[in-house]
């Protein structure tokens, strides 16, 4: 170094050497004890470095070696500096971390300590940030039962004895604001144990940004900072998620939605070129995304996530993410995130064994591990946990504008004894088998997300018979707005599977669903789990020839889109894609070229349309006042007639399905109103790929009594069809 070469050694009194010993390992517990300024001195570790002077306003200092493998001592200059360094001909000069404070606030460190820090992600994580006048990044990790915690990555050559961090012994928070570190750098965290294992690397569970898998590594990304150009839709997005609301939502994969002509998946923003324009065309009011936190494992399809707060890299970073949400938000189009709290995986990087110890899961494994999916369980009742998992949900809506999160395996965490047998669970405090802790955190999370985001929602996937789970936390229920309803689901698809000579002795898995359909604020749901392990397409699990599976198909999207409840279908679904789904190949998209398959579609966007033009069929969703029964009885017949009502003083409908392939001429129904009844979908329409047996288009009200009511219609009833009726409205002016 030229500029020091004159300068005279200095060999100052240092640390013991049992600390600079414990430097050297790695194994110091409190490094800025030993590292940085303290008492004149100036104290460094350097391994890759042969030489290293301290450079300031005052001039240049050259620190000694005090231990060949790379500690060095020397008078401490006044004021700021940096390190000069030298190895060979090679020379570059850095700013030491040590000698840089802490970047959380006290009051941080007592609302992380608390589990209450309403925004965990501004705080935790690898932030970009000018900090005491330098250009860095701060990182902080949440460990408190580590020995030592570095952060590690090319910058350091995963070296973790050269940036172990500062421990904040009230909440057990890691952190180290380390100079020069930009956005785009990879890192892990390299952890000791208490027992001073060294644990495999971790990635940061509060990263915003991770590898393209199968890499693992973490990537300095800071939060996201996108120009959103959403107002309008926020601004009304309260009204759009309203229980009164048409919610009608596209559920996509984003890896097999379509595929790029090599088979290559699609970027965010490519996905967005041709998804956004699509479901405006199909006329869905949503699109909910299958998990995009980062997963290890592609067929997890994102349900065994490891990044939390990290929209997964297949598909760009997390900008490109905003961008989409953003452009969907212009397009009039909500989002909605599948989110998973009740689990995560085991991989090495991920969060089990975190500090080497049960940190985010239960040591217990009958009450940490999931047995279904080989997975861990989060524990509910750390108080540090709860706030991890809020502080995920709170993320996504807050920084993405997500506008829904759709809550995966809400039944595995209700229940202690889910999916196990009897001695494989542990009982309650009271006895029982729900799981209070995992109830509170629910109920938590969804008040806070109403609090900090009114109009944003949560929904429930729940399975069992658990009470009020879309009713108010006031109210003595869970909080979610709308809960999934896979009785129906079940019930439905398993009447429409049968062979039609066989129906009419199961007319009840089609009427059951109006005994609770209103205990709950539902969705019916035909969501890829109905496509998937062997079960086939829904077109697959239609029963009969190729006609009558394509007749029944549409006949039971009439009957869905008709019957109380809001709307959800997996993508292929709505023109009937015949291969079971695969997460690692394109949706079918030539099918189209059929006349069924591209029937199929029509008849899917006209529903749509039809359910959100007509408040009767949307309005009253979650109201028993917005449902009637005309006659459910003709079971003989497997014919169903009921009444959708609304509120708001306008038209009721009415709708009939024929469910054998049986034509029903002169079919009488008792009708609401006098005069003209206008068929105005029919399921059986040539455009749809149907027979086009109807009523063309108009029906005359007679007043013979019929169904109790004092007018009725003769009806024909086409084949495997549903038809809806509503009042003629006459030409305009009349």
């Amino acid at each position: 170094m030229s500029e020091t070469a004159n300068l005279p050694e200095t060999r100052p009194e240092g640390p013991s050497a049992a600390a600079i010993e414990a430097i050297l390992r790695g194994n110091h517990h409190d490094p800025f004890s030993i590292l940085g300024r303290h008492d004149g001195q100036l104290r460094v570790f350097a391994p890759q470095a042969a030489e290293v002077c301290a450079v300031s306003s005052g001039g240049a200092t050259q620190l000694s070696r005090v231990h060949p493998e790379g500690f060095f001592c020397g008078p401490a200059p006044q004021g700021d500096y940096r390190l000069k360094m030298s190895a060979g001909s090679h020379e570059w000069e850095v700013d030491d971390p040590y000698r840089f404070g802490p970047v959380l606030g006290e009051m941080d460190e007592y609302l992380i300590a608390e589990g209450s820090h309403r925004k965990l992600y501004d705080k935790l994580g690898a932030h970009p940030m000018v900090h005491e006048g330098v250009e860095g990044t701060a990182f902080a990790v949440w460990a408190p039962n580590a020995r030592r915690v570095s952060v590690v990555g090319h910058f350091n050559a995963w070296d973790g004895r050269r940036h172990p961090m500062r421990k904040r012994l009230g909440p057990g928070i890691w952190e180290l604001f380390i100079p020069g570190i930009a956005a785009g750098e990879i890192y892990k965290y390299e952890i000791i144990s208490a027992h001073g294992h060294r644990m495999p690397l971790k990635a940061d569970p509060v990263g915003f940004a991770h590898e393209l898998p199968p890499e693992t590594a973490s990537v300095v990304e800071g939060l996201p900072q996108h120009d959103w150009h959403d107002s309008g839709w926020m601004a009304g997005r309260a009204a759009r998620q309203d229980a009164q609301a048409p919610i009608s939502i596209y559920e996509v994969h984003l890896g097999s939605w379509r595929r790029g002509g090599g088979d290559e998946i699609l970027s965010y923003d490519a996905v967005g070129d041709l998804l956004v324009p699509y479901v405006i065309e199909m006329g869905f009011t949503h699109v909910e995304f299958l998990p995009v936190s980062e997963h290890p494992f592609s067929g997890s399809w994102g349900y065994q996530p490891v990044g939390l707060f990290a929209p997964t890299s297949r598909f760009g970073d997390p900008e490109a993410f905003a961008r989409l949400v953003d452009r969907l938000h212009q397009a009039g189009i909500g989002v909605i995130l599948d989110w998973v709290p009740a689990h995560f995986p085991s991989d090495a990087h991920g969060l089990a064994q975190f500090d080497g110890t049960e940190l985010y899961e239960h040591a217990d494994p009958r009450q940490g591990f999931h047995q279904d999916w080989n997975t861990l369980i989060y524990n509910f009742g750390r108080r540090e946990v709860a706030n991890f998992l809020q502080s995920s949900a709170l993320y996504w809506i807050d920084r993405f504008h997500v506008d829904a999160l759709r809550v995966d395996a809400v039944a595995s965490m209700l229940y202690l004894d889910y999916s196990r047998k009897e001695g494989e669970w542990i009982p309650n405090q009271y006895g029982g088998n729900q799981n209070l802790e995992a109830i509170s955190f629910l109920r938590g999370v969804n008040e806070r997300v109403q609090q900090d985001y009114p109009g944003a929602i949560t929904i429930a996937e729940e399975s069992t018979a658990f009470p009020k789970v879309s009713r108010p936390v006031a109210e003595d229920g869970l909080g979610f707005a709308f809960k999934w309803n896979m009785g129906w689901m079940h019930d439905t698809l398993g009447f429409f599977r049968r062979d039609p000579i066989h129906r009419r002795h199961h007319q009840h898995d089609l009427t059951f669903g109006l005994v609770y359909a209103f205990s709950e604020n539902f969705v019916l749901p035909l969501s890829h789990d109905e496509v998937v392990h062997g079960k086939g397409s829904l077109i697959g699990q239609m029963a009969g020839d190729r006609w009558q599976k394509f007749a029944n198909l549409r006949a039971y999207f009439g009957f869905m889109w008709t019957h109380p409840g809001k709307k959800l279908l997996f993508m292929g679904g709505e023109f009937a894609q015949e291969r079971e789904w695969n997460h690692d190949r394109s949706l079918d998209w030539h099918l189209l070229d059929d006349p069924l398959h591209s029937g199929m579609q029509a008849l899917v966007a006209d529903l749509n349309r039809l359910y959100r033009d007509r408040p009767a069929l949307h309005r009253l969703d979650c109201a028993p006042e917005g449902f009637e029964w005309i006659d459910a009885s003709d079971a003989e017949q497997s014919v169903l007639v009921f009444m959708r009502k609304s509120d708001d003083g306008s038209d009721p409908c009415v709708v009939v399905c024929n469910l054998t392939p049986e034509p029903r001429y002169d079919y009488r129904i008792g009708v609401p109103k006098p005069g003209l009844w206008h068929e105005v979908l029919n399921s059986d329409d040539a455009r749809y790929g149907g027979s086009n047996l109807g009523n063309h288009g108009l029906v005359q009200a007679d007043d013979e009594p019929w169904h109790g009511r004092d007018q009725s219609l003769r009806l024909t009833l086409p084949p495997l069809a549903t038809i809806v009726l509503a009042p003629d409205q006459g030409a305009p002016g009349e």
